[in-house]
């Protein structure tokens, strides 16, 4: 009996020792601005050259039903760094910027909210981010006062640019790039700009290559603007002008990136996943491609139909993430913080209401494992524009129809339903064939509006954004001679 109680104690202390020695993964998320779903190869575009990101799908994992939570970068990046809607945390709109924030703006994201760094950081992750931010500039939003130990990039959209804004006029300054809380160049050189995250996210890697760590690398391009900057590198040598040139230098900065994880031995420690903050503008001529392709889905950037919101997601971690494989489930960039917490190894306990769900099954390519959403919503600044649930998606009877990508402005509204796995396009309204659905599908409509709010209803589960009294320019400061 002794004996056999030796042997459980022993076999118990190697599996302790195991635990042990495990490493927690390193998390990388690159987070590219106004990517559309039909803009890499892996998602069907025949006009981009993406080798590695075709690496990447072939070592890892697409997710062809991915989500962010808004069509634009605020609400969408507010989700990210939260595992909430937007709405819950006031960063859809406010009185001031409208639906994305402008520079010198009193909001930003609430420092009492919980992010993502923080979590990990909480478990004894480093925590850097390199690139475009857009909760915040003024010093109390800053990366730095939400969890991330260092900071390069630019506050905001890198198409606020030094004017006058005719909105309030206020003056803005010239782009600045950070690092930390400091501004080290005004205005900064947007056409390097994916070139110097890339080297700088690099050298931070491979600084912290000994020890867990969190990267959040949310790219500036192809941007907000209507011509996208390159290097010199990439300038004019792809087949679709500055679009097609920005984001082949994208999936240059992703190949320098998995070459690095492998040579310095830590690809299999690490989780790396390649996504968009919203759908690409795109143009109203579907053969002008020079603003982006969300094909095969319907609708533009900026809206809450499937190309504002769904987007090219890829996931790899080899040994881990199941090589060649794709998920057809719907999940979302809300669900990344409890997965991540979770992954870490030690979860904190979250103090605050969160949407997100943990989906490392999905991520690891689990049989079985299924969508966490019963329900899925699609808000257009405080409007309840939509409801997702299973492969149904029903647009609501709205008033005003703002930026909606079905109904025009003084349309009569009515409900429209899509079935979104089997009629990509979103071309064929099936409503009146389907009442039971519109009906289930509307009564989910009304538990958001309880918890989320509505147009003109405020919901039990808001919380305010962060606001400071006098919000102030930051400006390049000038080394002591």
């Amino acid at each position: 009996m002794m004996r056999w109680m030796f042997i459980v104690f022993l076999g118990l202390s190697f599996v302790s020792i195991a635990q042990a020695d495990k490493r927690p993964p390193n998390f990388i998320i690159i987070y590219c601005d106004n990517l559309g779903y039909g803009d890499i190869e892996p998602f069907g575009s025949e006009l981009h050259r993406t080798p590695n990101l075709n690496r990447m799908a072939r070592e890892g994992r697409r997710f062809t039903h991915f989500n962010v939570t808004a069509g634009v970068c605020t609400p969408s990046r507010a989700s990210l760094m939260t595992g909430s809607y937007s709405q819950r945390v006031g960063m859809h709109t406010n009185p001031r910027d409208g639906l994305v924030l402008r520079p010198i703006s009193p909001y930003g994201l609430h420092p009492d909210e919980v992010t993502i760094a923080e979590v990990l950081k909480a478990q004894g992750y480093a925590t850097a981010m390199v690139g475009k931010w857009h909760l915040g500039d003024q010093p109390e939003f800053l990366p730095t006062r939400q969890g991330f130990d260092w900071f390069f990039g630019v506050p905001y959209s890198d198409d606020m640019t030094e004017r006058v804004w005719r909105k309030d006029g206020s003056h803005w300054p010239p782009l600045p790039l950070m690092e930390n809380e400091t501004v080290v160049e005004a205005p900064c050189d947007r056409n390097g700009l994916t070139k110097r995250y890339t080297e700088r996210a690099m050298d931070w890697i491979a600084a912290h290559k000994e020890e867990p760590f969190f990267l959040y690398f949310p790219q500036a391009m192809p941007g907000s603007t209507s011509t996208p900057f390159s290097s010199e590198a990439f300038r004019g040598k792809s087949h679709n002008g500055p679009w097609g040139d920005a984001i082949e230098e994208l999936d240059w900065s992703l190949g320098v990136m998995l070459d690095q994880l492998v040579e310095l031995g830590i690809a299999k420690d690490t989780f790396v996943i390649w996504t968009s903050d919203n759908g690409a503008p795109i143009n109203n001529d579907p053969n002008d491609l020079s603003r982006g392709s969300n094909l095969p889905l319907h609708g533009r950037g900026y809206t809450t139909s499937e190309g504002g919101v769904r987007v090219p997601t890829i996931v790899w971690q080899p040994g881990t993430v199941p090589a060649g494989t794709v998920c057809n489930e719907l999940v979302s960039t809300m669900d990344l913080l409890p997965t991540f917490n979770e992954l870490a190894g030690n979860p904190i306990a979250l103090s605050r209401t969160i949407d997100g769900h943990n989906i490392r099954r999905l991520l690891h390519g689990k049989k079985r494992a299924r969508s966490p959403y019963e329900a899925f919503y699609y808000y257009q600044e405080d409007q309840l524009q939509a409801v997702r649930s299973g492969k149904w998606k029903l647009f609501l009877p709205v008033q005003g129809n703002p930026r909606h990508p079905h109904i025009h402005s003084g349309q009569p509204t009515e409900p429209l339903l899509f079935n979104v796995v089997d009629d990509i396009a979103s071309k064929n309204n099936v409503a009146a064939e389907h009442p039971r659905v519109v009906k289930r599908l509307l009564k989910l409509a009304e538990v958001a509006r309880r918890d989320l709010g509505d147009k003109g209803i405020k919901g039990s589960g808001q919380r305010a954004a962060g606001k400071v009294e006098s919000p102030i320019a930051q400006r390049l400061k000038q080394k002591s001679s």
